[in-house]
């Protein structure tokens, strides 16, 4: 369960990301403390992450700390792995987060929900994607990367990245939310579908009555869901958790409210 309010994240890229979005992103996580009850981390925090036995990526020095002093206030992190951070493991445990592979099933803010990062779910367009896929997260491959200097390895990974971390659909996110909107059509009683990955932030009542987010993508904008029991709400980090409200749909409403 993730204690409402939850406020969810995708999508920051760090490591590619500008060190404006850096300073964002920390200033967002600070201000959590005191506000937030749980924090849902949905992939893609770093453009790059490995966990060698003794080397930590720089790009998550900083970062490290702030969800370590998250979890000294009380604050249970989540994260979700997504294409450019699935080699993650201990080092984030170790800093408080909890680190899984989704998709994620349950109580999200009040909402039976399920979440996912969404790379590969589109039947056709990421075909090619699953397979590739397959090959990243065998065992093997991970130990033969680990074998190299982390260096060099870092510099092969941030390299063949750069399409990925470019990339914006040219369906402007519409494959995924087709793929949304068949997933809540199929079961009526999840409330609340959440997924990252295309970079496009939506917030959607589907015609199934339930309800669709993205939180988008930081490279943009710093953009993040905040979901209670009541409300699910896409803001813009402006220096405040409570808002702006860039949409936002209550529980029962039909309509988004302004």
């Amino acid at each position: 369960m993730l204690a409402p309010p939850c406020y969810v994240i995708s999508d920051v890229h760090l490591g590619h990301a500008s060190p404006d979005t850096e300073r964002l992103l920390l200033s967002f996580l600070r201000a959590l403390p005191g506000r937030a009850s749980s924090l849902l981390i949905n992939g893609d925090l770093f453009e790059f992450w490995f966990e060698w036995k003794s080397v930590v990526h720089r790009s998550g020095v900083r970062v490290l700390a702030a969800l370590m002093d998250l979890r000294d206030a009380g604050v249970p992190v989540t994260m979700l792995a997504g294409n450019h951070d699935c080699w993650g493991g201990d080092v984030l445990r170790d800093a408080g987060v909890d680190f899984q592979f989704g998709p994620w099933t349950g109580t999200l803010g009040g909402w039976r929900a399920r979440v996912e990062h969404g790379d590969g779910l589109r039947a056709a367009e990421d075909r090619g994607y699953r397979a590739l896929r397959r090959v990243l997260r065998n065992r093997l491959a991970i130990r033969a990367f680990g074998a190299l200097h982390p260096d060099l390895a870092s510099k092969l990974a941030m390299g063949s990245s750069h399409a990925s971390r470019t990339y914006q659909p040219k369906d402007l996110g519409r494959g995924l939310r087709a793929v949304a909107a068949a997933t809540l059509a199929a079961d009526p009683g999840l409330e609340l579908l959440v997924y990252g990955h295309s970079h496009v932030s939506a917030l959607e009542r589907m015609p199934s009555g339930n309800v669709y987010a993205n939180a988008g993508s930081w490279l943009e904008a710093p953009t993040f869901l905040a979901v209670t029991p009541d409300r699910v709400a896409l803001r813009s980090w402006l220096g405040s958790t409570e808002g702006p409200d860039l949409h936002a749909l209550d529980r029962r409403a039909e309509e988004a409210t302004p």
